[in-house]
């Protein structure tokens, strides 16, 4: 896998505010980084009570994109309250984002967080990677190229298995039992190239199509919760977060 820059650490703590985690998604995450992919890095952080509390509200969501040694970065970071919303809303990208193993930064509300993690996985977290497979299988209709082809079996390989099993698993290279057997030679593909079209030939729709019925049936058999239970002890640790960076300020 393509080595990731050894300067990310210092990045967290120049922000604004201050940092509950940082951690590396996308390709890196999904285990088909290219030489020129960039690195997307992603996470919390937590606004100072007066920017919540008063007239004049904190941004709930931080954006930077910029280049460092030829490496473009791109930094999105929400608000403690705003990501535990989005974690409870069964959004499956800020899930991968907080257990991403790819670790830049993090701190005791970050290790709170997940272990709370487990508490927020349900079964209709199906319903966000099926939505995200149709999104990406939509683009590569339109490009050919294979990133969008990549995530599409990416998504559905990581719903299937969280459905079955109530684990989370990113890395698509984890995740070729789901997939068809060429799937490891359009990873080597693309981790030579970041923009390259699919390879001439291929036809990936009936294993699209298998691999999305496979992830609906394991969303209808799947014995996870319907509604999520981490969502008081959530409420705590934002209450926590905030006061204990007020006392630091």
């Amino acid at each position: 896998m393509t080595a990731l820059p050894g300067w990310l650490p210092e990045i967290p703590g120049g922000q604004p505010y201050p940092s509950v985690f940082a951690t590396v998604s996308g390709a890196h995450l999904y285990g088909f980084p290219s030489a020129d992919s960039d690195v997307d890095l992603r996470g919390a952080h937590v606004l100072p009570v007066a920017e919540v509390a008063g007239l004049r509200d904190g941004p709930a969501t931080l954006d930077r994109t910029w280049t460092r040694d030829g490496v473009e970065v791109d930094l999105v970071t929400h608000d403690v309250a705003k990501f535990c919303r989005l974690l409870l809303g069964r959004n499956g990208y800020v899930l991968e984002q907080l257990l991403s193993p790819l670790v830049v930064a993090s701190s005791p509300v970050h290790e709170e967080l997940v272990a709370l993690a487990p508490g927020c996985v349900t079964r209709h977290h199906a319903h966000h990677y099926l939505g995200f497979a149709r999104t990406q299988w939509r683009l590569f209709g339109r490009s050919g190229e294979l990133k969008p082809l990549l995530y599409t079996f990416r998504v559905l390989a990581t719903g299937t298995h969280l459905m079955r099993t109530g684990e989370l698993e990113a890395d698509l290279t984890r995740l070729y039992e789901y997939g068809p057997a060429y799937l490891p030679d359009l990873v080597a593909a693309k981790r030579a190239a970041e923009h390259v079209a699919a390879p001439a030939g291929l036809d990936p729709e009936p294993d699209v199509a298998r691999m999305t019925a496979a992830l609906e049936e394991a969303r209808e058999a799947s014995r996870l919760p319907e509604r999520a239970t981490s969502g008081d002890a959530l409420h705590d640790v934002v209450v926590r977060a905030r006061l204990a960076d007020g006392q630091n300020r």
